[in-house]
């Protein structure tokens, strides 16, 4: 069996890593509740809070959760550790074909490019009061 690479060192070997988080929808609930625009505009892109309303024009907390937890797995996948990284420099957008899938820009762009992240590849489910999401980046070898 090969040794595993160190995640810290400058050189990483071309493979996957993966970042899973589960986010509470009452826990969104609350924060849009206690602090409506300020929390939805610091957390969420203008693309995310156009597509996850209802039909009334309210926040969808479900999808928004959902949202929430793939900020979370793309940090982890990211390595995110004393890096200052806005929330809204990840989105959930979708692809071509319809599916969820992560948008970087500013920090988090600089920060998968500086990583060696080639692709992210995102799953999200909502169940009851939880919401999950699962990150894949492919990384394309030596930095």
């Amino acid at each position: 069996m090969a040794p595993l690479a160190d995640p810290d060192s400058p050189q990483r070997p071309a493979g996957f890593a993966v970042g899973l988080d589960l986010a509470s929808v009452e826990a969104v609930e609350t924060s849009i509740s206690l602090h409506a625009e300020r929390y939805l505009r610091r957390v969420y892109t203008s693309r995310e809070l156009s597509d996850c309303r209802n039909a009334d024009g309210t926040p969808n907390a479900r999808r928004l959760a959902a949202r929430f937890a793939a900020k979370e797995s793309t940090m982890k996948v990211l390595r995110v550790a004393d890096e200052a990284l806005p929330w809204r420099s990840i989105g959930v957008c979708s692809d071509g074909c319809g599916r969820p899938a992560i948008e970087l820009t500013g920090d988090a762009e600089e920060l998968a490019s500086s990583r060696g992240i080639k692709t992210l590849a995102l799953s999200l489910t909502h169940e009851g009061p939880f919401a999950a999401a699962v990150v894949v980046a492919e990384f394309g070898g030596a930095l």
